[in-house]
C-alpha cells in the first residue's frame, strides 16, 4: 500500500520518523486494522495507542446488541454504562466491545440471585469512580516510563502493547487480593444480632462516630508552590490518614478529598485516638507540611456506595473548619459515646466557647480534646 498516497505520512519529513510509521502501518494492517481506522488514528494522532486499544477491546457491538446477547434490557446496559462514568451512548452507535456483553451477562446473573438493580448500579458507580482513578494515576507511569527521547512510534506502540498485556492480569490478580482483604475486614464491622435478625435485616441507619482532618492553609500554599509540590502534600495527607486508620480497626479511612481526609467507626474512642495520631503525625513531618486539625461527631449515619450520609457527617465537618491547628475537636455526643465506653480516663476534654455551626440548626456542645498521658 502506498501509505503517502492515503495521507498517512503527512508531516513526517525525518526519514527515520517516516520509516517508524512505516514499520507500525504494516503491522497495523496485517493485524487486520482497516484504512478507514488506519485514517482516523492519524488524524487523532494516536496510531502509536492502536495496538493496545485493540487489545483492550475493539468496538464492535452496539447497546442493543449487547442488551439481546446477554438477555438483560437496554436501559440497564446504558444505566450500567452512565453508571460506571462513562458516556451514555445511543442504542444503535456502535461502541461496545465483546467484554461489554459479558459484562451484561454478569448483571443478569446478579439479578437472578436475588440483588436488586439499584444496588447492582450504585456498585458499578463506586468501581467506576475508583478505577477511574485507578487509571489516571497509572496512564502517566506508564507514559513517563516509555516517552524517552527519539524513541519512535513502533517501538512506542509495542511497549506499550508489551506493558497492557503484562499489567493486565496482574493488576486483575492484586485489585482481587485488596478487594478480600477490604471486605474481610469491613465485614466483620457489622454485627447482626438477635433484634436484626428477627426483623429480617440491618436497618440502614447506624450509630457511627466520623472524623474529619484537613490541612491548615492548603488553598493560600497552592498560590506559592507548584502543582507538583502541591499534588505530594495531598499524597502524604492520603498516606498517613491510611497508615493511622489501617493501624487501629475498626477505623476506616472513608476518602480523601484533596486537602482533608474522611475516617469513620463504630468505636468512638478509637476514632479520636486515631485522629490525635493523625494530627501528630502531620506535626512529624516538618515546618514545610501543613498543620492539620481535626473535628469528630458521632450519631446515626446512613451508608450508601461505601460513603456516609446524614447529621453527624456534617457536624464534623463543620467543627473541622472553626478547629485551630494542631487540635481535635469533638462534638459532646463523641464524648458521651466515649464515657459510655468507660474510656473517658484516656483523655482531657477542655470545653470550647459556643459557636454557630453553618448548616447546623442546634447548639452542638464542643470540647478540646488531648491525651492526657501525652500532657504529663
Amino acid at each position: 500500500m502506498d501509505f503517502a498516497a492515503e495521507g498517512l505520512l503527512e508531516g513526517i519529513d525525518d526519514a527515520r520518523e517516516r520509516a517508524e510509521r512505516v514499520a507500525l502501518l504494516e503491522r497495523l494492517l496485517a493485524e487486520g486494522v482497516t484504512l478507514d481506522e488506519l485514517r482516523r488514528a492519524a488524524a487523532e494522532d494516536r496510531l502509536a495507542l492502536l495496538q493496545v486499544e485493540r487489545m483492550l477491546g475493539t468496538e464492535e457491538f452496539t447497546p442493543r446488541e449487547v442488551a439481546q446477547a446477554a438477555g438483560v434490557s437496554l436501559e440497564l446496559v446504558l444505566l450500567l454504562r452512565q453508571a460506571l462514568g462513562l458516556p451514555r451512548p445511543g442504542p444503535d452507535d456502535r461502541v461496545l466491545t465483546a467484554s461489554d456483553v459479558e459484562a451484561a451477562a454478569r448483571l443478569k446473573e446478579f439479578e437472578a440471585a436475588g440483588l436488586p438493580e439499584e444496588g447492582i448500579l450504585e456498585v458499578a458507580r463506586v468501581l467506576g469512580e475508583g478505577l477511574a482513578r485507578v487509571a489516571a494515576t497509572l496512564r502517566p507511569l506508564v507514559r513517563d516510563a516509555f516517552l524517552q527521547p527519539g524513541i519512535g512510534e513502533r517501538e512506542l506502540s509495542e511497549r506499550y502493547a508489551t506493558a497492557s498485556a503484562e499489567l493486565g492480569p496482574q493488576l486483575g490478580v492484586v485489585m482481587q487480593h485488596i478487594l478480600n482483604m477490604h471486605l474481610r475486614d469491613q465485614l466483620r464491622t457489622d454485627v447482626v444480632g438477635r433484634a436484626e435478625l428477627a426483623r429480617g435485616g440491618v436497618l440502614g441507619a447506624v450509630t457511627m462516630s466520623i472524623a474529619f482532618a484537613d490541612l491548615v492553609g492548603f488553598t493560600k500554599l497552592g498560590e506559592r508552590v507548584a502543582a507538583e509540590e502541591l499534588g505530594a502534600v495531598a499524597r502524604r495527607l492520603t498516606e498517613l490518614a491510611g497508615e493511622v486508620a489501617a493501624a487501629r480497626p475498626p477505623v476506616r479511612l472513608v476518602k480523601t478529598i484533596g486537602d482533608a481526609a474522611m475516617l469513620v467507626s463504630p468505636d468512638p474512642d478509637a476514632l479520636l485516638e486515631t485522629s490525635l495520631e493523625l494530627v501528630g503525625a502531620a506535626e512529624a513531618e516538618g515546618e514545610e507540611f501543613p498543620s492539620l486539625r481535626a473535628g469528630l461527631a458521632t450519631g446515626q449515619v446512613l451508608g450508601r456506595a461505601g460513603d456516609w450520609y446524614g447529621s453527624p457527617v456534617n457536624i464534623a465537618s463543620r467543627i473541622t473548619g472553626i478547629a485551630r491547628p494542631g487540635t481535635v475537636v469533638a462534638a459532646g455526643a463523641t464524648r458521651e459515646a466515649v464515657e459510655a465506653q468507660a474510656s473517658a480516663d484516656h483523655w482531657q476534654w477542655s470545653p470550647l466557647p459556643n459557636r454557630r455551626l453553618r448548616g447546623v440548626d442546634h447548639p452542638v456542645p464542643l470540647f478540646r480534646v488531648r491525651a492526657i498521658a501525652a500532657d504529663r
